[in-house]
């Protein structure tokens, strides 16, 4: 594994972006769920229509998928961070499932409420597949917390943290 030093000028974590099949659906759910805001949209991007980068195809050359075409949107939380959906209609091969948690390129984006349970109590009416818990964390430097993993409808991972409240 190669050493690697900070970026300079490192400020933080900006957003976290997300594929989903139906760009408008996920604007819908993921606006309602988080109460975000749509602050921008950009595409649709086709990498036939530019020029090549360094002899790549535009979209590999930018984002590492070749012969893509690409819609992206981004969602603003009430906190200020910041979610971007993207639309892939190429290409065609592409995979429909998102990777589980085990698999290379796994992963799950997790989202911070006050009181779990009241999102528990709601969870009939969230659209989210809620896997067992919550996981209560009782010793260790993340004691206090209380998680719970979600699935949206097209089946990317979420969690739900509550950190220690006054009950």
């Amino acid at each position: 594994m190669p050493r690697t030093e900070k970026i300079p000028g490192l400020e933080g974590l900006d957003h976290v972006g997300l594929t989903v099949p139906n760009l408008e659906e996920a604007l819908s759910f993921y606006g309602a769920l988080l109460g975000a805001t749509e602050i921008f949209r950009l595409g649709p991007f086709d990498s036939s229509d530019f020029d090549p980068v360094g002899g790549l195809d535009w979209s590999l050359a930018h984002v590492n998928v070749a012969d893509a075409r690409f819609t992206l949107a981004m969602l603003e939380l009430a906190d200020g961070s910041r979610l971007e959906l993207f639309q892939y209609d190429r290409p065609i091969d592409r995979q429909a499932a998102p990777p589980l948690n085990c698999d290379l390129g796994g992963h799950h984006t997790a989202f911070k409420v006050s009181d779990l349970d009241a999102v528990l109590a709601l969870r009939e009416e969230l659209g989210l597949k809620f896997l067992a818990g919550p996981i209560e964390i009782n010793e260790g430097p993340a004691a206090g917390q209380r998680i719970i993993y979600v699935l949206d409808p097209w089946g990317n991972q979420l969690e739900l943290v509550e950190y220690e409240r006054s009950r």
